[in-house]
């Protein structure tokens, strides 16, 4: 069973460790850089208050004739500036450095792998997943930019207190500004929550614009609506869904900007109001004439420091939807790992084989179960094929064998043991499989087809026997580099036709020696009657070797009746369930529903 979405634990706990976490990785990553920037960022913080206390005491120099104290007062004052100016460059620069290199590749390398975390494929077509997904798929850099802007808060809180501190020795009403201080910030995070908020919101409506713009601009969707002329309606569904997620995020930018105004306006009279009784003071001659310079210079700095600050929270909280995507993916991933991941050890090899009781099984999102009841056993050593009409539930039932699914009802059973109790891992590490839907990885040839066993990616022999056993030896030799031609136009590699792309999944499924489970989804559906018949050879020969292995179970499911009629078993599926089981020739003799479809497939091919 799918475990349930997660409560992510509430107060700043969570954000407190994420924090520590990026800044360690960061650490970890770049030392000296990152003790650099720490330094940079405090000595910076410091600086406005040494600036501020340099130009009081240049002008209480001056108005008491002390030319040298003034002189020396003002290119310390000049120095402080000269310095803070520096520091700002160099922080934005080293900064910049930091988050594009671990934000582009430590923290992007870390969303992968929570989203690889989860074993099955049913988060996949949840919806509350995929708007999680897509907003941190592309959300390392703003994850660690907002790490260090965090940071950046700190070092503006040290600087408000540095200047408050320094308002207070002039006149203790001007410390009132740090409420009028406040309120820009309340604000503004207020406006922020609301674009965080609106942007998971209107994540399904972003997806799918963007579904439907590659739809348009990829070549496989692309020629059919070119055929069917259906190019403006699609452009038409693609802007109304762009419509709908901006029109979303528009109104929450648009609060946030108002709340930033009014927040603004607050501060900006509390700053007048702050600065009239100290000048009416000045002007009374009960306060020195430093003082005023001091307390303007204080007042500007706290004004720019708020500013500064506001603008740094806003990046902060701006970033806090990714933030928050993130640490909900990670714990919906922890969650789902405890509830699906069992720890008993997956056998060396089968002896029994593997049983299906009474299962179960709706998609999410559907509310018609695509198995149900469904019983039946595959014998250790068997090769089992499956057949039936479209909709039977053939490739689901592999897909539950594989472990990407788990049923809603029954159980599934490995040598007597529950597959549920296997861990899942250990199991698609036994599992070899090329699926209906096969992958077209557009990397290297050798690349492509050693991914089906990432322990011998680089074994150039395991890959030429994967490539034999597929029998796309002639595919090999046409490559211009052979094991080292990139593949996919895209990529200004070569293209590979529908079916070339299947010939080298069914090489990269065989590129596991001694596996417990090998599916075969619909292998030959791309390809010519000849390359059928081959690798129908070929692989009923290899299904035969890993029986006298491992006792491996190979299952293959195919609509071609003709290409199964050597399996041990045949299963035939009908509305979710197993309608008949037996050999070619006892389900010919029972006459039923196999013999059936049989007859109408053989008249079919029939030469006219």
């Amino acid at each position: 069973m799918t475990a349930p979405a997660p409560t992510v634990p509430g107060g700043w706990s969570r954000y407190l460790c994420l924090w520590l976490e990026l800044i360690g990785l960061c650490r970890r990553a770049h030392p000296w850089r990152t003790a650099g920037l720490l330094g940079i960022k405090l000595v910076a913080s410091v600086n406005v208050a040494a600036t501020a206390l340099a130009l009081q005491a240049t002008v209480d120099g001056v108005v008491r004739g002390d030319v040298r104290g003034a002189a020396v007062a003002g290119a310390a004052a000049a120095a402080t500036q000269a310095l803070s100016a520096y520091l700002l460059n160099l922080d934005f620069t080293l900064t910049i450095l930091m988050v594009d290199s671990v934000g582009a590749l430590d923290m992007a390398r870390r969303i992968n792998e929570v989203i690889l975390g989860l074993d099955g494929l049913d988060h996949l077509e949840r919806t509350e997943v995929l708007d999680r997904v897509t907003v941190v798929q592309t959300g390392g850099w703003n994850l660690v930019y907002g790490a260090w802007t965090v940071v950046d808060v700190v070092a503006g809180a040290i600087r408000l207190g540095l200047t408050l501190l320094l308002l207070g020795t002039v006149s203790p009403w001007l410390l009132l500004l740090l409420v009028f201080a406040a309120v820009p910030l309340w604000l503004d995070r207020r406006g922020q929550h609301a674009v965080a908020t609106a942007e998971t919101d209107t994540a399904e409506a972003f997806r799918l614009q963007r579904h439907l713009f590659n739809l348009a601009t990829e070549a496989s969707g692309g020629k059919e609506i070119r055929v069917s002329g259906a190019g403006h309606a699609v452009t038409e569904a693609q802007t109304r869904a762009w419509d709908e997620a901006v029109r979303g995020r528009m109104r929450a930018r648009l609060r946030a900007a108002g709340y930033k105004v009014v927040g603004w306006v607050l501060f900006t009279a509390g700053f007048v109001g702050g600065l009239v009784p100290l000048l009416d003071r000045a002007a009374r001659g009960q306060g020195g004439v430093g003082d005023v310079v001091l307390a303007i210079t204080v007042a500007v700095t706290l004004r720019d420091s708020i500013q500064l600050t506001v603008a740094r929270v806003s990046r902060t909280t701006g970033s806090a939807g990714v933030v928050d995507a993130y640490l909900w993916l990670r714990a919906y991933t922890a969650r789902q790992r405890d509830a699906d991941a069992g720890a008993l050890p997956v056998p060396a090899a089968l002896r029994h084989g593997i049983t299906l009781e009474g299962v179960r099984f709706t998609y999410p999102g559907t509310g018609r179960p695509t198995l149900d009841g469904l019983d039946c056993h595959l014998p250790a050593g068997s090769v089992v094929a499956v057949v039936g009409e479209y909709g039977s539930g053939k490739t689901s039932l592999v897909k539950l064998l594989c472990k990407l699914y788990q049923p809603d009802v029954g159980t599934i059973r490995i040598d007597g043991v529950d597959l549920a109790d296997l861990a899942t891992a250990d199991w698609h590490a036994r599992t070899s499989a090329a699926f209906q839907d096969f992958g077209r990885f557009q990397i290297r040839f050798g690349q492509t087809v050693g991914l089906g066993d990432v322990r011998r990616l680089d074994d150039r022999d395991a890959v030429l026997a994967a490539v034999r056993a597929a029998d796309a030896e002639a595919l090999l030799q046409r490559l211009p580099d052979g094991m080292d031609t990139q593949l996919g136009r895209r990529f200004d590699g070569v293209d590979l036709s529908e079916g070339q792309w299947q010939k080298t999944a069914l090489a990269r499924a065989s590129m596991r020696w001694a596996p417990l489970l090998f599916v075969l989804d619909e292998p030959t559906a791309s390809l010519d009657a000849p390359s059928e018949h081959a690798i129908f050879e070929r692989y009923m020969a290899r299904a035969r070797e890993l029986s006298t292995r491992t006792g491996t179970v190979t299952v293959i499911v195919s609509h071609r009746f003709s290409t199964v009629t050597d399996a041990d078993l045949i299963l035939v599926l009908h509305a979710g369930r197993v309608a008949e089981s037996g050999t070619h020739e006892e389900l010919l003799t029972a006459g039923g529903r196999y013999a059936e479809l049989y007859g109408i497939q053989a008249k079919a091919y029939a030469p006219g």
